[in-house]
């Protein structure tokens, strides 16, 4: 696989002969004003929605948060062929396939082969948060002769990807083959607002690396962990974290618009 790192949670992703975008964000730098508060994008993107080449689908977390879907990334969407997000995005933006927890959909590849995506559980803050930052997904990328890909979306629960990397090498989800994570896209970056008094909304530092443990021998690549006033641990405390942790050897860092062959 070959990813390309735009910034924040926006990356392309080539695989199997598809170029698939998760959570398009391409916004300058500015504030958004929002109930009782402000949220504040640092920097932009490395690379414009016009210089990506054509797009075969874009795999959307949530919608609700601007620094996962904003105004450039949103007018995007009407462009791509498929969108595939959660139930309720599909419900808030035409054209959106929704895709429940473990419902799986086929991608067709150039070749003649299929490449499968699955929904996964996410939690974007702690325990019941959902009623107040909403339902996000995260994906996973498989077929037989690819490597197996996990795309965490906005999650804070170790718990919830413990049991994504048990019923992925057990094949105890519906369809899917046992096998080991090879690639895993791990949205960190310690997210912190006034809400739920500061809670980290996305993994920190230190539960990115219990996650890595957990996903044996998949290889780290972090996004989401910078761009934004609210992310709390940007990737040079997230490698110092690994480094610490002894697992410096698993982690790939990308850099912003510079191909990452994985």
């Amino acid at each position: 696989m070959k990813l390309t790192h735009i910034g924040g949670p926006t990356a392309v992703l080539d695989l199997g002969g598809l170029r698939l975008l998760t959570d398009p964000a391409f916004d300058s730098p500015r504030d958004y004003q929002l109930p009782g508060r402000v949220m504040t994008k640092l920097t932009g993107p490395a690379l414009q929605p016009e210089d990506l080449g054509p797009i075969d689908a874009v795999l959307l977390s949530h919608d609700q948060h601007k620094d996962n879907l904003d105004d450039a990334g949103r007018a995007l969407l009407t462009s791509i062929p498929v969108t595939l997000s959660t139930p309720d995005a599909a419900e808030r933006i035409p054209g959106v396939h929704g895709l429940a927890p473990w419902e799986s959909t086929e991608l067709p590849r150039p070749d003649g082969n299929t490449l499968t995506v699955t929904a996964l559980p996410a939690q974007h803050g702690p325990e019941g948060c959902e009623p107040v930052t909403g339902v996000v997904t995260g994906f996973l990328l498989s077929a037989d002769d690819l490597p197996t890909v996990y795309i965490s979306g906005d999650n804070a629960s170790v718990a919830l990807v413990a049991d994504i990397a048990h019923r992925t090498t057990t094949g105890t989800i519906p369809g899917i083959k046992a096998r080991p994570i090879d690639i895993a896209l791990l949205f960190a970056g310690a997210a912190r607002t006034p809400l739920f008094d500061g809670q980290p909304l996305t993994l920190t530092s230190e539960s990115a690396a219990e996650a890595t443990r957990l996903l044996t021998p998949a290889t780290i690549v972090p996004v989401h962990t910078e761009g934004w006033a609210h992310f709390t641990e940007g990737p040079d405390h997230l490698a110092k974290t690994f480094t610490t942790e002894g697992l410096a050897d698993r982690l790939r860092l990308p850099t912003h618009g510079v191909p990452l062959e994985l």
